[in-house]
């Protein structure tokens, strides 16, 4: 048998490899020509996507600056700022507004410097032959290139016009260069990526990140670039491709241009050839792992089965010794409840001897009637004790009767008071008083409550705590008992109300008590769980529903 597995297993793999690894290598190579469009596809988004944003942050920057200036020319008169203390009062305004602003001045419509604060000697200077000069008195409001200028450093101006009912004049800040680096620096990614600003010229308005440097020409083909971003594919210096993606702002005066290594940008493209391949082999080996993998599962389901049946046939042994049991126990009740009936007799017999007048005299007459009344509630338990016997093994019905019980746990704890305190097990109720009578069978609710305690107290053995709890939840009697034993392991916990299952060692038990009891409380209506962790002990729930007892 064996050996046509292992013949049969071979054929699969083989035929297997043969039939798909053509398929697999054909559809490798068509994934990865589709992901290379996406990938590339991807890269343009991206890097369109960087152009224009950084854009965006660059124009939205000169128009926060642009609408500050606007503003305090228009709530400031000329006069007032002519005064230096006004116009130094709001420069401190702009800047905590927005910031980047180096210096502020003052023009008059002939292009005399009248008021300037800022960290240069500039008042007095004519600008009538500057260039910007006739721009913002012809536009109203304008932006310059970055230049240097009397400062020798790169900045740029903004300067806006306005008109009062005698002249015009130029309220005109200047900007340090250096605050696009903020802006700009996120969109230099990687070992290659760079953004800068050139003009309409090509000259750098701000400082590359390689090679040229600010006011500089660059070597970039302004014309190429249309209205909108625009994507170039060129070789640098030494001969790698590149991206361009260039973006116009400040109204096509200023170009942003996104620069990116080719080879940096498609790694991923390059890491997903090789995840091809390696997902081609391991298509390959996952084919010849899934055989095996067939071939257990069905040698697995062959055990299942046999497994199956010889549980089959230990249920069946089983329910044989079950009907053997009952027949046991149907003699066993019989036998029994003859004794019973004489004791009975005698009882009544005794009773009668204690209403005679010279027993009546003696001084032990109230122990002599306490003593048979005794023995009359035991010889009662023991015939319901037998009448349950025979209800199991004819099926009969329990006999129900008004219970209380709180009064069966109290009663069935004095039964085995006396061995707990010899194995110093210390019992602990904790029983609502708010309890309803019900309609139930005592003698077969203490037989539950006596197996349950009973194996609590075996699991403990010496020295432990039993606690029982109960209490009424809805149409249920709840009645949990916790015991401070080593608790019962999870595989067993399924199994721990069938017949014939015990835990405790050979010939201590015959796994019977748990079974009976789980039967006797489904007749009932109700049900028994138990909850339990190795070294926690374990807890048992009797749910009883509430049965009224019918009026007498």
């Amino acid at each position: 048998m064996e050996e046509r597995y292992r013949t049969l297993k071979r054929k699969i793999i083989l035929v297997t490899l043969l039939v798909s690894l053509a398929p697999l290598i054909a559809l490798g190579a068509l994934i990865y020509d589709q992901f290379a469009r996406m990938y590339a596809e991807k890269i343009t988004q991206q890097i369109t996507y960087r152009s224009k944003s950084l854009a965006q942050g660059v124009e939205l920057f000169l128009k926060e600056r642009t609408a500050i200036l606007c503003s305090m020319a228009d709530t400031h008169n000329f006069n007032e700022l002519i005064d230096g203390g006004k116009l130094s009062r709001v420069l401190e305004i702009m800047n905590s507004r927005a910031g980047g602003f180096v210096d502020l001045g003052v023009i008059d419509s002939k292009g005399q410097h009248l008021a300037y604060v800022g960290p240069y000697n500039l008042k007095g200077l004519n600008y009538s032959q500057q260039a910007w000069f006739s721009e913002v008195m012809a536009r109203g409001v304008y932006i310059s290139d970055v230049y240097m200028g009397y400062r020798r450093l790169p900045h740029f101006i903004i300067a806006v016009r306005r008109n009062e009912k005698v002249h015009s004049w130029i309220l005109r800040a200047t900007i340090d260069s250096r605050v696009f680096e903020s802006i700009l620096r996120p969109g230099r990614l990687g070992k290659t990526g760079d953004v800068f600003i050139v003009n309409k010229n090509g000259v750098y308005q701000t400082q590359p990140r390689f090679g040229d440097n600010i006011l500089t020409k660059s070597n970039l083909a302004i014309d190429s670039f249309g209205a909108d971003t625009t994507i170039l594919k060129t070789k640098n210096g030494q001969g790698n491709k590149e991206l361009l993606a260039g973006t116009w702002i400040v109204h096509g005066k200023w170009l942003l241009v996104v620069r990116q290594g080719v080879r940096e940008e498609m790694t991923g493209l390059f890491s997903a050839r090789y995840a091809g391949i390696g997902i081609i082999l391991s298509g390959i080996v996952g084919i010849i792992l899934m055989t095996v993998f067939t071939t257990r599962i069905t040698i697995n389901r062959l055990k299942e089965a046999d497994v199956k049946a010889a549980e089959l046939n230990a249920q069946l042994m089983q329910s044989d010794k079950l009907a053997a049991l009952g027949k046991m126990a149907a003699g066993v009740a019989h036998e029994i409840n003859n004794p019973l009936q004489v004791i009975i007799q005698q009882i009544g017999w005794m009773q009668d001897l204690l209403e005679e007048e010279e027993l009546k005299q003696s001084e032990n007459i109230e122990e002599f009637g306490k003593a048979i009344k005794k023995i009359e509630d035991h010889v009662e338990r023991a015939t319901k004790v037998v009448h349950s016997m025979l209800g199991y093994a004819r099926k009969m019905e329990p006999h129900l009767e008004d219970v209380d019980v709180n009064d069966v746990i109290e009663r069935t704890i004095d039964l085995l008071g006396n061995y707990a305190r010899i194995n110093n097990i210390t019992i602990e109720p904790q029983l609502s008083p708010d309890l309803p009578v019900i309609a139930a069978d005592s003698s077969q609710l203490q037989q539950v409550f006596m197996n349950v305690i009973s194996n609590a107290m075996d699991a403990i053995g010496n020295n432990g705590t039993i606690k029982i709890k109960s209490r009424k939840v809805g149409s249920q009697i709840l009645v949990r008992v916790s015991d401070s034993g080593p608790g019962i392991p999870e595989e067993m916990q399924k199994k721990i109300f069938d017949p014939f299952f015990t835990t405790k060692e050979t010939g201590k038990g015959v796994g019977l008590g748990l079974w009976v009891t789980h039967n006797i409380v489904e007749k009932m209506g109700g049900s028994i769980s138990v909850k339990s962790r190795v070294g926690q002990g374990a807890t048992f729930t009797i749910q009883v529903p509430i049965s009224i007892p019918e009026k007498k």
